[in-house]
């Protein structure tokens, strides 16, 4: 079937009413666990809904064409929960399944399923029936799959992984899923109406329209000076070389490369980075493309432009697009445009190349109706799959997601220090400099990062170290260990074919041989054959950790940084190639499997540790992520961003809707990873210099409230000490900020330990909080930081205030630094001076702080400052453990129970929950200050009442 034939399906499916339908009754069978539908009409065979836990349902609505057998099993949820209490009932034509908490729904003339909660409210309605259309992979039947919920909704929608367009609220927007260096697909969706959808589908996966995007040119119709297509200018050294008319933009992968006039070519050298196997040009470059779009439907238009390098768009003469991004690492930009069916929109696009990538791509309107409504769709399956999850808020439908996904387990508490890192430390007595200029200059540091490339050159995936530059790796973890910091070292997936450990792997059958086919080199040195191993054989992943623990954690590394993980086995591939270097898998065709790499992957590296060391935390930072990845005892970060202002606001929106797809472990590189040669160049121009450190003060005092706090990037060199003067504005705010980070730990390791205790999130989308509140749904360039704090991160140049949008008109908020008391309900211009970043606590906050300290737990027994923000009511629960170990899990902690009574002013604190832990403190000294408003922020300041605590109940009445 045509792409066209397949979106008229989806279309007609999508409008079709119940009513045009025969109305002929189907049939059910009861299963132990839920009901077996054989619907009289529609695309679906059968329909098959299940109950999971409390009140989670599974539907499987199968093709009756071929497709082979819906998966028995799920790698997102490996063990399901068993059915609780539920009942099965016949209703007028439709068949009830129904709990306590919810009930699905389905008509037997057509399988339809809606879902309803206790009260009978309409949560999700499935609109039309699936779209399935066949498929044939590797000469086995599948089928494409996509279903449509909700139509014309107005309910907030948030997930589906880590996005990078500063988008908060999906509703409304193209959302593609498709593992990628700065893309992290997650096919979990939660709703402001309280339910979740789990997609269970592991290809690649789009949410909004099912269509997929296509070249403007193709799509729309594209003419300059009366004909067909783009007037094409390319220049060198600012002389026009070639004029051409081009139908298309198309530079998007190395193979288009050859379709670049001959007369335009510039002379390239190898990029500095290492990494960009087009090479630098060493003429510069221009393209400018120029021409009138016509649409054939009036609406909103969407638009993505694929780029590297610098670029703009022009509609109408106004600049809708203005970017920069690393030539090996491009990616999308969308913006959408509204136009009238038949009137011209000029547009022009001015491109920089330096041998680097450019395409660009569009989508007609679709009715308001479709574009607002929740839209599954997927390449490669057996059958609609997906799970719903119901909750009494957004919090307790994460907790039903990781119900289904997995515990989010907990990490050791030095992980929420700070770390630092560099692309990258060369030698081991480089790295070791590093953590003594930490020591020496007293500021805190948790973590030091070895990257890529401490191997031989011709020794990829062998795990050992380059002699030369490392000669007793050993010692020098062993060094890093006794200056009180922690050694985390990069491991790949990727394997030289001449090593040892690619050999074992593949005289298995273990590795993909589909980029040595292609005979695609790497970057590194004179470039060399490279391939990934299958992690989805569970021997392959055995063998694998095996390889690491033999050479890397028997030297005491304490983590481990999967990088790479999409897999990105060749980058700038089509997605076509992609999957012929990805597959096929122990599991089937990699198409198939396309999304769920990063999991398997992860899980073999995190069960073996746990047999390796069974009593200490396993800790992975890995780069892409996918359903479940939380159990795997893995973080994620933000890929290879670019260092601009734009990637840091667009840092945000990615980390919340991150975290609100259930995992909420997640980073990125503070400062951005990749530079424009204006920022990298050893001698910098002086408004290049500030812009560059302004950027990453401002990057900084974000990740000191980002759920894991890490420096890296490329050069120049990131550590506090030089990137920032001595004794400068700039050296003074990082060291604040990175020891206010301290002075928080009980704070943040408490929402850490939330997060497996109470399904909670650190990183929190104000609509967590406030879902009724229209314009909290929206904001994309602010959050809350566990339960009490607003941040607001400053992302422009040289502003030195801001309007922050505090949420709910009958909260206060404090501003932590000056102790004003503002109304939420509006937005406020905040001072943003350039050592602070707005900040601001809600009233009835308890944030807890302990004293500045250069690493986690260096004074395990200091006093712990209660800070309580007097106005209304509040609780905390205080966590504390070992840090390290797993006796969490089997209740060896101490939680100490604080409220407070804003009435009376009374602080309450209860008796210690849990059974303890090994170095336990007898006694705690709790220093109380009740925060009142204008009363500014003094982290030194005397207590208001000093009391000791032994574990029993006490009860502190305030001053006066």
């Amino acid at each position: 079937m045509s792409k066209a034939m397949i979106v008229s399906a989806l279309m007609a499916a999508s409008a079709m009413a119940p009513a045009a339908m025969a109305q002929q009754a189907g049939r059910y069978s009861r299963t132990d666990d839920g009901v077996v539908v054989s619907p009289a009409n529609g695309s679906a065979a059968t329909v098959k809904v299940t109950v999971h836990g409390d009140g989670i349902f599974h539907v499987i609505a199968a093709p009756k064409t071929k497709a082979g057998a819906p998966r028995d099993t799920s790698l997102m949820v490996p063990a399901p929960p068993k059915p609780g209490k539920f009942s099965i009932a016949d209703q007028n034509g439709h068949v009830l399944l129904k709990t306590d908490r919810d009930t699905a729904d389905i008509d037997l003339a057509t399988g339809k399923v809606r879902f309803l909660d206790a009260s009978g409210k309409l949560l999700l309605d499935q609109a039309g029936q699936p779209v399935f259309t066949s498929e044939t992979i590797e000469g086995k039947p599948f089928v494409s799959v996509s279903q449509q919920f909700n139509r014309g909704t107005d309910e907030g929608l948030y997930g589906l992984g880590q996005h990078q367009n500063s988008q908060m609220n999906y509703n409304g927007e193209d959302v593609e899923l498709a593992q990628h260096n700065m893309d992290i697909a997650v096919p979990f969706l939660v709703s402001t109406r309280n339910y979740g959808i789990l997609w269970d589908n592991n290809s690649i996966t789009r949410f909004g329209n099912p269509k997929e995007y296509s070249f403007v040119g193709q799509g729309m119709k594209v003419t300059s000076g009366g004909k067909p297509g783009f007037t094409a200018q390319y220049y060198l050294d600012d002389k026009l070389a070639v004029t051409r008319r081009e139908a298309t933009i198309d530079y998007q992968y190395i193979s288009d490369q050859d379709k670049w006039p001959e007369a335009a070519k510039a002379k390239t050298v190898a990029a500095d980075s290492g990494q960009n196997t087009a090479g630098n040009a060493t003429e510069s470059q221009k393209v400018v493309w120029t021409g009138e779009l016509t649409p054939d439907k009036s609406g909103m238009h969407k638009f993505r432009l694929y780029g590297s390098s610098y670029f703009k768009v022009f509609i109408d003469g106004k600049e809708v697009l203005n970017r920069w991004r690393q030539n090996w690492n491009p990616w999308y930009a969308n913006f959408e445009v509204p136009m009238t069916k038949g009137k011209p929109a000029s547009v022009r696009i001015e491109w920089k190349p330096n041998a680097g990538y450019m395409a660009f791509f569009h989508n007609d309107p679709l009715a308001d109706a479709d574009r607002h409504s929740v839209w599954f769709s997927s390449n490669v399956g057996h059958a609609v799959n997906y799970w719903f999850v119901p909750g009494k808020d957004m919090d307790d439908v994460v907790a039903g997601y990781r119900k289904l996904t997995g515990k989010a387990v907990m990490m050791p508490k030095w992980a929420y220090g700070f770390w630092q890192s560099r692309q990258r430390y060369k030698t081991q007595d480089e790295l070791i400099d590093v953590v003594e200029q930490y020591r020496k200059r007293d500021i805190p540091l948790d973590n030091i990062v070895q990257d890529w490339f401490y191997w031989p050159e011709d020794a990829w995936g062998s795990h050992d170290f380059d002699k030369s530059r490392f000669p007793d790796p050993k010692g020098m973890i062993d060094k890093v260990h006794d200056l009180n910091a922690h050694f985390m070292i990069s491991v790949w997936p990727k394997f030289y074919p001449t090593t040892d450990n690619y050999k074992e792997l593949d005289a298995k059958g273990y590795t993909y041989h589909g980029n040595l086919k292609m005979g695609n080199k790497d970057w590194v040195g004179k470039g060399y054959l490279n391939t990934d191993y299958d992690p989805y054989a569970p021997e392959a992943r055995e063998i694998y950790w095996r390889q690491m623990k033999d050479k890397l954690a028997v030297l005491g590394v304490d983590a481990w940084w999967m990088d790479a993980t999409e897999p990105d086995i060749h980058s700038n591939l089509s997605i076509e190639n992609r999957i012929k270097t990805m597959g096929p898998n122990a599991k089937g065709p990699a198409a198939e499997y396309f999304n769920s790499f990063p999991l398997v992957h992860a899980e073999g590296v995190h069960d073996g540790w746990r047999q390796f060391k069974p009593d200490v935390r396993p800790f992975i930072l890995t780069r892409s992520g996918f359903g479940g990845l939380q159990r795997a005892g893995a973080a994620l970060w933000s890929g290879d961003v670019a260092s601009r202002w734009y990637d840091l606001r667009a840092q945000i929106s990615a980390g919340v809707n991150l975290s609100m797809s259930g995992i909420p472990n997640w980073t990125h590189d503070i400062g951005g990873f990749a530079l424009e040669d204006r920022y990298s160049t050893d001698n910098p121009k002086p408004e290049d210099l500030n812009e560059w450190r302004e950027l990453n003060l401002r990057w900084f005092q974000f990740g000191a409230f980002s759920p894991l706090f890490r420096s890296h990037g490329e050069y120049p060199y990131r550590e506090i000490y030089e990137i920032s003067p001595d004794g400068s504005p700039m050296r003074k705010s990082m060291v604040w900020y990175d020891q206010l980070r301290y002075r928080l730990m009980p704070y943040i390791y408490t929402q850490a330990a939330n997060t497996w205790f109470n399904d909670g999130s650190i990183m929190r989308g104000l609509v967590m909080d406030f879902p009724n509140d229209r314009q909290a749904r929206d904001s994309a360039d602010e959050y809350l930081f566990g339960d009490s704090f607003l941040v607001a991160p400053v992302t422009t140049y040289k502003a030195r205030s801001r309007e922050v949008y505090l949420p709910s008109a009958s909260t206060g908020w404090y501003n932590f630094y000056t102790g004003e008391r503002v109304a939420g309900g509006k937005s406020v211009n905040v001072d943003a001076p350039y050592e602070r970043m707005p900040l601001f606590v809600r009233e009835g906050a308890i944030v807890p702080m302990g004293p500045v300290q250069q690493y986690v737990d260096q004074k395990p027994d200091a006093p712990v400052t209660l800070n309580i923000y007097t106005g209304a009511d509040g609780s905390f629960g205080l966590y504390e453990d070992d840090g390290t170990s797993e006796g969490y899990r089997t209740g060896k902690y101490s939680r100490i129970p604080i409220r407070y009574d804003d009435a009376t002013g009374s602080v309450f604190i209860g008796a210690r929950q849990g059974k303890g832990y090994d170095g336990m403190p007898a006694s705690r000294t709790f220093r109380i200050r009740w925060i009142k408003p204008g009363q500014p922020l003094d982290l030194d300041g005397a207590a208001d009442v000093t009391v000791a605590y032994t574990g029993s109940e006490v009860t502190v009445k305030r001053p006066g």
